[in-house]
């Protein structure tokens, strides 16, 4: 959150701010992924692995979740797949790191490119 402000980017976070034992991922996901879908915004989520908080955020109509492990995957969730929410691991990628990967996500565009408008609409249509 020091790395939003200083780079003056406006955000809203609707996680726990103290640590309870029995949080659990997915309340979190969830009121995330419905702030987006609202506001038509964009969410950051960020559990263990991210493999979690991606799974029940893609449970919600509207979201593209897509995890990211670096910023080649990072900038590809949003130029392939259009992702509206980037997910990644804490236990698997350090502060700089995802620092890099929301500023690429962040400042990334969705490629107009047909194969990627067919590939996603191919998707929202699975029931």
């Amino acid at each position: 959150k020091k790395w939003l402000d200083k780079q003056k980017i406006a955000y809203e976070d609707l996680g726990n701010t103290k640590f309870e034992k029995l949080d659990d991922y997915p309340d979190y996901a969830v009121k995330v992924a419905k702030k987006v879908v609202k506001t038509k915004s964009r969410g950051i989520l960020i559990c263990g692995s991210g493999q979690g908080m991606c799974i029940t955020a893609n449970k919600i109509k509207k979201i593209i979740a897509a995890p990211a492990w670096d910023y080649v995957s990072a900038k590809h969730a949003k130029e392939h797949n259009g992702a509206n929410i980037i997910c990644f691991g804490a236990e698997s990628v350090n502060e700089k790191l995802a620092q890099r990967m929301v500023e690429v996500w962040l400042n990334s565009k969705f490629k107009t490119a047909k194969k990627y408008s067919r590939r996603i609409n191919k998707i929202k249509r699975i029931k």
